[in-house]
């Protein structure tokens, strides 16, 4: 069932319905005019429009936590990134948030990556979890010990397990990495 709060356009469409229902209702009616009919028009749109700009739904969560997610590692920023992982964060390679962390301060030791780009995701969302599945453009420094030893350039697939937290956060529960170049790989092969 579509989602109003995702889908505020439905609403601006509505408005301009109610637009043509209004300047035929004043066609046929001239005599019943009135200068506030304008209003209701209005008034459709700027409700779709609030609907959008003050309601957050679950998957605008789950995208702003993956969208700070690659900013924080952009600005190898591991306290930002740190902020967005689970407590009980664990993966095939990483037992606990604290071994993740290390390996995190490890690999954005000093400058590592210029460039980090999304080039798609599929997100499935349920009312706890969400799998967010990544297509990652990654530009490595050219002096950074990653380009040097392997290339520059890389894509990769990552497919990330969120679970909403009580107070309506999104945080990241597992980060598998399935794909680098195209080739098939896990935490294990780094």
């Amino acid at each position: 069932m579509p989602n109003a709060f995702e889908q505020p356009w439905a609403l601006l469409g509505a408005a301009v319905l109610v637009l043509f229902g209004l300047l035929t209702y004043r066609s046929i009616c001239p005599q019943k005019r009135r200068w506030w009919q304008w209003l209701i028009p209005l008034a459709v749109a700027a409700v779709g429009l609030g609907l959008d700009f003050l309601v957050v739904t679950d998957l605008e969560k789950v995208r702003g936590t993956i969208a700070a997610l690659l900013k924080a590692v952009e600005n190898e920023d591991c306290v930002a990134v740190a902020g967005l992982i689970a407590p009980d964060y664990s993966d095939s390679r990483h037992e606990t948030k604290a071994q993740l962390m290390a390996r995190c301060r490890q690999e954005l030791d000093g400058q590592t990556v210029q460039t980090l780009k999304q080039r798609g995701a599929e997100i499935d969302l349920s009312d706890w979890n969400a799998t967010v599945m990544l297509n990652l453009f990654i530009r490595f420094e050219p002096e950074s010990r990653i380009a040097r030893q392997y290339k520059a350039v890389a894509l990769a697939r990552v497919r990330l397990y969120l679970g909403k937290r009580p107070d309506g956060n999104w945080l990241i529960d597992r980060a598998e990495l399935l794909e680098v170049d195209q080739f098939p790989v896990s935490w294990r092969d780094l």
